[in-house]
């Protein structure tokens, strides 16, 4: 397995509010963050000397980084603050993908003292499916 950078990304692809339309926004993408962490239970008994745990639900969480274009970005999260449908989210790189039914909480948009027009939404898994690099 050859190491890679985050250059070249093939496919950044979010539903817009008809669950239906897979929209590639990867253009207007500056930078974003996911997980796909597990939660933990401790289960040390007191005849332990080290931490005994157990792995629980898996979870997928994204904020996407932006520049507004009214043409593509705009046109899958302006409905964010109006509907309350899952979005799948598609993230390709280097071949390999990850998929989830998010929830985007939030589209917030922010124009900077120099004029920049940005924008942040942040997802959350929606649909208990545990999500899995393909």
């Amino acid at each position: 397995m050859a190491k890679s950078t985050g250059l070249g990304w093939t496919t950044l692809q979010v539903d817009d509010s008809t669950g239906t339309n897979l929209i590639d926004i990867r253009n207007d993408i500056t930078n974003l963050s996911f997980s796909t962490p597990r939660g933990i239970q401790e289960t040390t008994g007191i005849d332990k000397s080290a931490m005994e745990r157990l792995l629980l639900l898996a979870d997928f969480s994204i904020t996407l980084n932006g520049v507004f274009n009214a043409a593509l970005s705009h046109t899958v999260f302006a409905t964010v603050p109006s509907t309350s449908v899952q979005r799948t989210t598609v993230i390709v790189v280097n071949a390999k993908s990850l998929q989830g039914n998010l929830y985007y909480s939030d589209y917030q948009i922010t124009r900077s003292a120099t004029g920049e027009l940005t924008w942040q939404a942040p997802g959350a898994l929606g649909d208990g499916t545990t999500p899995t690099w393909s």
